[in-house]
This record gives C-alpha cells, structure tokens and sequence, in this order.
C-alpha cells in the first residue's frame, strides 16, 4: 500500500514529484524518497520522516531534474529504516520504487547473489532492482518486460536508468498504477489525485501493461498469455481530482473533519432521491432489474470497516429483501473452498476500490461463474468501478484520515438502496413501505447532525477512557456489528485494545474478563432486543463493570453509580445502525487526542490497502 510517483519532463519535476505524495501518504508513512536523473548520475533523498521533511532533504540535496521516480512507503518487507526506504539503486545504474510483494523474492536474491549483486536493505524491492540491472542491455522497455516476467506476486513499479536519461519505465500486476499524458510531459501514479492539477488526461494500466514514458510519447506493452508482450493502446479518460489537500478549517485533525462531513456527505450519496426519483434497480447502472430478478442470494466481500458495513447490511438484506445473504473477510475468502452458485449477487465494499484483498475476492468469485458484481465504492474511475457490472459510488469526498469514518456511513447508505431495491424486485416493498424509507433517509442527514451535538459528553467520557489499555464492545442484532466498528475505531487510533462481543455472549467467555478497570461500551437502541440487553447490563454490573452506554431516548436505561448513559436525539428504526456510530466515532477520536496519539496517521497502519 506504497504510494509512486514518476515523470519525465523538461522542467524540473521535484516539486510535482513531492506534492504527489503528499497526497499519496495515505498509502503509507513509514519511509519516503526521491530519486532523479541529474548530471548523468542517479540522485536521490530518502528519509523515515514524512514527506514534508523529504522535501527539505531533497532541497538540501539540490535535486533539480526533468526526469525522476518517488514513493512513500508501507512497511511490508524490513523495518522503517533509510536503508530500507525507496528508492532503490542496483549498481549506479538502475533506479526503482515498487508497492506490492513479490513472493519469490528470497529465490531471486539467491540468484543474484550468486551473480555478484550486493544487497543493502531487507526489502523484496531491491531483488526487483538488481533483476533489472542484471538483465538490461540498453533497453530498458525490454529490461523491466523481461524482468517481470521472473516475479510472482503483486506489484506496481516505477524505473529509470542512468543511462537512458529522460526515460521512466513502469508496470503493474494485482497493484494501481496509472499514465498521466501532459503537453511534451507524461507521468505515473497510484492514482489520479496524486497528478491534480499537473494532468487530467488519464490511461488506467491493466494487469500485465509495461508502460515507457519519453518525452511527449508513450508506448504501453501487454503482457500475453504466452508471456509475450503485444503493443496495446488503452482509453485516455478525462479525470477531475480533487489533491484533497481540503483544509482542516476548525477543526483539530481530518478525522475530526470528516465525522462531522457526515451530514452533508450521506446527503450528497443519496442526491435527489425520494424527491424526484423513487427506488430503481437502475440506481445501480442498466440492466440492473433483469439481474436482480435472477438472483438468489448475494455474497458480500470486503475488509476493516468495510466488512462490518457489509455484516450490518447482512440484517437489512434478510429481513427486508428476504435474500440469503453471506458476508465474508475478502482476505479469506479466496483461499477456502466454497460452494458457487450463478444465481449469486456477489457485492464488494471498498472506499478506495483498490483493495487488494478484496479486488482478489471478487476475481477469485467470478472465475467460479459468479458474474453478477456490483460494487459500493467512493472512487468512480477506481479498478473495482471497472471490474464490476454495477456500481453505487458514495458521495463521501476525498477521506484523508487512515481510520474511515465518511466513507463507513455513506457505504451504509448504498447498502440500505441496495436493500430496497432487491426487496422492491422481489415484490417485498409497497408503496407505504418504500416511501416511509425514503422519508427517513431525506431526514437522515439532520438526524445525524443532532448526534454530533453529542460531543461535549462524548469528550468528558474519553478522558476516562485515555487512563484505560483495554475495553469492551457490547450490541445486539442490527448494532452488534457496530459495536465491532466502534471497537476497530478506538484500538486503531488510541491503541487501546478493544474488542466486541454480541451482548449475549457475554456469559460464554468475555464476562472472566469484566472488572472496574475494563469500561463497557454498549450500543442500546430501543429494538426487539432491548429487554434482552439490559439483562446483559446487569450481569456486567454485578461482576464490578463499568458502564458506558449510547441509549435511545426512550429505552428507560438512567445513569446510576457505574453506569453512565448517554441519550441518543431518536430512535431511527432500520437505519438505527447509522446514528449509533458517529457517537463511537467520536469517542475513539477524543480518546485518542487525550493520549495523544497521531490521529490522522496511526502507526503501523494505512489509507488504501493495496498489498495482500
């Protein structure tokens, strides 16, 4: 989940190579470098500090050139050290950044270590670098077709050759990379954002594509079963980026932003529906209403907060639509044997559409026959838009902080659609039905706006929570999976260790570990389960446990000695799930601000998880 950059042009191409990853560190921090053709010798800077130090390290290094690579890194392969940072150099000659993991990697350093190559760092990317350097003989377009051909695994790489100035070689298998065509200038990317404002003239790379960039052309080579490589020509797409380089305004952290984007992001997702427009299938793209009548069930495939949006959709699907639904870790998914049915819907929930894990999934799903895809995702022009047949892209904007929060609930919001339509299909929706639905998403955006007025009694609660190391989760039904979410939530960005139980389960095991210094967090609608809940309550309270509790305004649960409750505005019915997790949002992120923590960029973790 490394970030790349590269270009070649005839003006000084630092400055654009380091604001592209300013916006590509999402995709990871622990390392960053940049290296340049200059003088008619490889140049690069490298630090383990962010990208914004990189910049004055490359300054001090006087990095000034028309032709040069860059990347923020992820560690996968050796600790966050310089040594390990990229760019790697093989021998003065070859310079290379990679996001993905080459799985072969310690048989290809045996081989060239037999060849002579020295190696200075622990990575699998500098295997890539001295392979390139081994096999080139004044080509490089051929060097990297041949080089690629040796690795296994994934992988998006960037390279030049110090004897090849003005010239910057890429390719991807299972990893993003795009070309970026400018006016006698071209470059490479992650993504889009990471060129706004230099190009808006985009060719996305296909798995297999070897691309060489020169001064005002470009050739793109795809790789052929055989392993040959044929010329190919790829669509250049117009597209708008946004550098998300939004700014912060009142607020402390992005993250803090973004919750409270909620309301105008889950209005913006659901457009002019219910006001000109009803429930369609064809929300979802054309032809949407034959397939959802042939399907039988619907397989749901995702990762992090992803999956606990898909377990929470999991409820609405059955008991509205009436459909069997499954939802799996798309991590797990492909590596077990499961049962494939044609007839199967199968859905991937991805706010960057590049997930790794979750784009393998929906590959592995549809080489078992399973051709009806349709994809909840927040970036339109992403790879998992284009390798399914439908699509609902959320309206959340540009996600800067790494622990979702947007994105979550706007995903929610495509999942209820998609609930309503297959249940209209299906002939389990009326007329009634469908427009009390409607009504209550038109009023969703204010219903949530109401719970951010929670805040000031969410803060006075985290700085309990800031002396705690451990702490439970506890919901039932539709918001057990929202009390996962909430636990994810605070152990990603405080580092407290949390985890979340089905109320319950309690008795079968969690309970051995309730004291007075673990608090319990409990998500209390006022649902079906609600009488069962509050016997949970109890037994927590009788073992010493300290109760932190989100209560409808009408399910009768008071504050007394170790219980504190917090009143949610309303009861939200179905959509429930969506008000519940914006006050856990909040209490991870204040926690995490008393214990100081980095909110935005936790440790060890990342925006887009492009590595399996």
């Amino acid at each position: 989940m490394c970030g790349i950059v590269g270009a070649v042009s005839n003006r000084n191409i630092v400055p654009i190579l380091i604001e592209g990853l300013k916006r590509l560190e999402y995709r990871g921090y622990d390392s960053c470098g940049v290296a340049v053709h200059q003088g008619g010798e490889l140049k690069r800077a490298r630090s383990t500090a962010r990208v914004a130090q990189l910049q004055a390290s490359a300054a001090e290094a006087r990095l000034d050139s028309g032709t040069g690579i860059a990347h923020t890194r992820w560690a996968t392969h050796g600790a966050p050290e310089v040594h390990n940072a990229h760019p790697h150099f093989s021998r003065g000659r070859i310079a290379l950044v990679h996001n993905g993991i080459i799985e072969n990697h310690d048989e290809l350093r045996a081989e060239l270590v037999k060849r002579g190559y020295e190696f200075s760092s622990q990575t699998d990317t500098e295997v890539i670098a001295h392979l390139v350097d081994h096999l080139y003989d004044g080509d490089l377009f051929d060097a990297v077709q041949r080089a690629v051909l040796r690795l296994k695994g994934a992988y998006a790489i960037a390279v030049f050759c110090r004897d090849e100035p003005q010239r910057v070689v890429g390719a991807r298998e299972g990893s993003p990379l795009i070309l970026g065509l400018g006016k006698g200038e071209n470059f490479l990317a992650s993504d889009a954002m990471a060129l706004a404002g230099v190009t808006d003239q985009i060719v996305y790379l296909e798995e297999g594509d070897v691309v060489d960039l020169q001064l005002g052309k470009t050739w793109i080579a795809a790789r052929q079963p055989d392993g040959r490589f044929r010329d190919v020509q790829r669509e250049v797409r117009t597209v708008v980026a946004h550098s998300g380089a939004a700014e912060l305004g009142p607020y402390r952290h992005y993250m803090q932003k973004e919750i409270f984007e909620q309301p105008r992001a889950i209005a913006d997702t659901l457009g002019d529906l219910g006001e000109t427009t009803g429930i369609a299938p064809e929300m979802f793209g054309d032809g949407a209403h034959r397939v959802f009548q042939d399907v039988q069930q619907v397989l749901i495939l995702a990762c992090g907060t992803s999956y606990y949006a898909g377990s929470t959709a999991k409820y609405w699907l059955e008991a509205i639509a009436g459909i069997p639904t499954s939802v799996e870790i798309a991590s797990e998914y492909r590596y077990r044997s499961s049962v494939p049915d044609p007839k199967t819907l199968v859905v991937t929930i991805s706010q960057s559409g590049e997930t790794a894990d979750t784009l393998a999934a929906l590959k592995h799903a549809r080489s078992l026959g399973m051709e009806h895809t349709l994809t909840i995702c927040n970036v339109a022009t992403s790879a998992m838009v284009r390798e399914c047949r439908f699509a609902y892209i959320t309206r959340a904007g540009v996600e800067v902080g790494v622990a979702s929060t947007k994105a979550f609930t706007t995903q929610l919001v495509g999942l209820f659609l998609l609930t309503l339509a297959l249940a209209q299909v299906r002939g389990r929706l009326t007329d009634e039905q469908e427009h009390a639905h409607l009504k209550a998403l038109r009023h969703l955006p204010v219903a949530v706006q109401a719970v951010l007025a929670l805040e000031p009694q969410i803060i006075a609660w985290a700085e309990e929570f800031a002396r705690k190391e451990n702490a439970l989760f506890l919901g039932r039904g539709l918001h057990y999976p929202i009390a996962l979410e909430g636990a994810l939530k605070l152990k990603e960005i405080s580092y407290i260790h949390a985890e979340a139980y089905p109320a319950g389960e309690l008795k079968h095991g969690p309970l051995a570990l309730v004291t007075s210094a673990m608090p319990v967090v409990t998500v209390a609608p006022n649902d079906a389960l609600l009488d069962k809940l509050k016997s949970n309550l109890q037994e927590v309270r009788a073992r010493g446990g300290e109760l932190f509790v989100f209560a409808d305004a009408d399910t009768r649960i008071d504050s007394s000695p170790g219980v504190r409750v917090i009143r949610m505005p309303e009861h939200y019915g179905p959509l429930s799930p969506i008000l519940h997790v914006v006050p856990l949002q909040l209490l991870a992120y204040h926690t995490a601000c008393a214990r100081g923590t980095d909110v935005d960029k936790p440790r060890n973790l990342a925006k887009s998880v492009t590595v399996e």
